[in-house]
């Protein structure tokens, strides 16, 4: 096996001022990116520490107990979120995910997703309020995430074996748990449900048709994931990419499938049904089928840098923006000025770009902008 080199580089500093234009761009709902594509998903990390260190994302050899950590004066306030999310949603967001890290280790996060589920689209419509957990906290939390105004959760789980789940979290956390939470989500009526499982090759391959056969029948949607050259910290390589269309032909030499339209616009997951009609899976194949093409997606992170791309090398600062007493208006501007410039299709072009344009050491890392 080639050794693993991490490169240990800082992205978190790496953004550029979001300049408020010359020419005001009042939010209409209808922004849209220099390819065309609208703006309608605005994910948000409200914290960059998670209590998980799996490899392909938080790996210890870097996330150790001596990383630094943002200041909690460095992350936007919960009422500073709330302001960026309702112009998003002025100028089109119609879903919000919250993400990290691990959302839930953010201390009482319920008044933010309660501040949140008071917004509105333009046409008066409620938000589809969402978030990514890794489950550990949600068996805990769920009932209050609902009553603050919580539509669904998307849990992260790697595999059912226990012996595998424990080595990929690399904290040993029960999978035991993680299945509770689930449970105690479902409960609570934080549904449908998603279960997002990222196969890395030589892990847990093992484990996709035990997961599949585990949540057939019921009503969670299990969704595999391309283990993905995000960031540069994860040692990502080619050879560990199980591609979607393998583990579609593992699942259906056993549990025979069928294929299903796409849910909504630009949705990330190739959606399968089982053929006797209970349930469906996904597949996110950023790797292999990019899906660049119809990407609604801008990222806020959880200190104000507001990102347009998952693989991206740079952030746009809001955060001086907020703090230094810029207008609603003026923000407004600033986020459609990102947005109509925005050209980003890394998926769509890494196969063409050379080695050390692919090989990751600058772009931003997920636990830092989420999934």
């Amino acid at each position: 096996m080639a050794e693993r080199v991490i490169p240990l580089v800082d992205q978190r500093a790496a953004a550029r001022a979001a300049t408020v234009p010359a020419h005001a761009i009042a939010p209409s709902g209808l922004l849209a990116d220099a390819l065309g594509r609208p703006l309608r998903d605005l994910r948000i990390s409200v914290t960059d520490r998670c209590n998980f260190r799996c490899s392909y994302c938080m790996p210890k050899e870097v996330f150790d107990k001596d990383y630094t950590y943002l200041p909690h004066g460095d992350l936007l306030t919960f009422e500073e979120i709330t302001r960026v999310a309702r112009l998003f949603v002025a100028h089109g967001v119609h879903k919000v995910r919250l993400t990290g890290g691990e959302p839930l280790l953010r201390k009482n996060i319920e008044i933010l997703i309660a501040q949140l589920a008071q917004l509105r689209t333009p046409d008066g419509t409620p938000l589809d309020l969402t978030l990514t957990t890794n489950g550990s906290l949600l068996a805990r939390k769920a009932k209050a995430l609902k009553a603050a105004g919580l539509h669904r959760v998307t849990v992260s789980l790697d595999g059912l074996d226990d012996a595998v789940f424990r080595r990929m979290n690399d904290v040993d956390f029960p999978v035991a748990e993680v299945l509770a939470g689930i449970d105690a989500a479902r409960e609570a009526g934080l549904g449908p449900i998603k279960v997002n499982m990222v196969v890395k090759r030589g892990t847990n391959e093992h484990e996709i048709l035990p997961m599949a056969r585990h949540f057939k029948g019921s009503g969670i949607v299990l969704r595999f994931i391309e283990y993905m050259d995000v960031g540069a910290t994860n040692g990502w390589r080619m050879d560990e990419v199980v591609p979607s269309a393998e583990v579609i032909e593992t699942i259906r030499r056993e549990l025979p499938l069928v294929p299903l339209e796409a849910a909504a616009p630009g949705e990330t997951a190739q959606r399968w049904g089982y053929a006797d009609g209970k349930g469906e899976i996904g597949v996110i194949s950023s790797v292999t089928q990019a899906f660049c093409g119809d990407c609604n997606r801008a990222r806020l992170s959880t200190e104000g840098q507001v990102y347009t791309c998952l693989f991206a090398t740079q952030g746009h600062d809001l955060r001086s923006l907020i703090r230094g007493g810029a207008s609603d208006a003026d923000i407004a501007s600033a986020i459609g000025h990102v947005w109509q410039g925005r050209e980003d299709r890394y998926s769509q072009l890494r196969a063409s770009l050379p080695p050390d344009a692919r090989a990751g050491q600058r772009r931003v890392e997920m636990s830092y902008i989420g999934g």
